[in-house]
């Protein structure tokens, strides 16, 4: 009979749940810097490698996030967003207290200030997403393209790019700044291209070294990778978004019908 005891966690471990517990118990607050390695040290809390791989391992729980010139700081996102796909899209969910989108109101619930940085230009887009669209890949200029940085108050949450045909964007309030209440899926029903079908892939990566600097996560972080395909009435796919999130800042929720009345399985 086997009666060793289990072996104890490395004291960085131990001291990285040590702090997540004070910072779940206000001592903590978000949005303030954590002590310096060297007062950690002194207080005998640990060696300055325990201490700097217990701060590593607060920032990939999401619980802390390190800002340069500054230091180890409490997120001020310590619960995750929460994205709700099923009713994110909704026109009541997405023009809420005039929000300019799904993201708006999500960030506004946290009690937060969501910001939106576009850059919006004409443009070729990748050839997966030129497939879905449509249109011509070779074409220099064959749809309209949002790509956004996407804050809460000052921290970058999102990275996204929205890809629109041109033929339904160009010279459309889809190419201003503030695309309005509701955003451009708003804007797309205004233009008789109303959002019908969607479809989200998502696929659990590495970040690119642009997105990792873009995000301000660790290279080892994983994100989400959301390819977003929305479809109008006829089933034309009218927009194509990809979204980079990671993956200690958001949780995804899907719910669906199952067997829904009128629905016969085909023969």
């Amino acid at each position: 009979m086997n009666t060793r005891e289990p072996a104890s966690p490395p004291r960085w471990k131990q001291l990285a749940d040590e702090l997540a517990a004070e910072i779940a118990d206000g001592r903590y607050q978000p949005g303030e810097k954590l002590p310096k390695i060297e007062d950690l040290v002194v207080a005998g809390r640990g060696s300055r490698t325990t201490v700097q791989r217990a701060y590593a391992d607060l920032t990939e729980r999401g619980l802390t996030i390190g800002i340069q010139r500054v230091g180890t700081v409490v997120s001020p996102i310590l619960g995750k967003i929460h994205r709700d796909a099923m009713n994110r899209y909704r026109q009541a969910r997405r023009e809420e207290g005039q929000s300019r989108g799904a993201f708006d109101t999500e960030i506004r619930r946290l009690g937060m200030t969501p910001t939106s940085r576009p850059e919006i230009s004409r443009g070729r887009p990748p050839a997966r997403v030129a497939e879905i669209l449509g249109v011509d890949g070779d074409e220099p200029e064959s749809v309209v393209i949002r790509a956004r940085v996407m804050l809460a108050d000052d921290i970058v949450v999102q990275l996204a790019s929205s890809y629109f045909p041109g033929d339904i964007a160009f010279g459309s309030q889809l190419e201003e700044q503030n695309t309005g209440p509701g955003g451009s899926k708003s804007r797309l029903a205004e233009l008789g291209h109303a959002q019908a079908e969607i479809t989200e892939t998502i696929d659990v990566r590495s970040p690119t070294a642009e997105e990792a600097r873009g995000l301000a996560i660790p290279a080892e972080r994983q994100v989400y990778e959301i390819t977003h395909v929305a479809r109008d009435a006829e089933g034309r796919a009218v927009e194509v978004a990809v979204h980079v999130v990671s993956t200690t800042l958001w949780t995804l929720s899907y719910t669906w019908s199952v067997d829904p009345p009128g629905d016969t399985p085909q023969q």
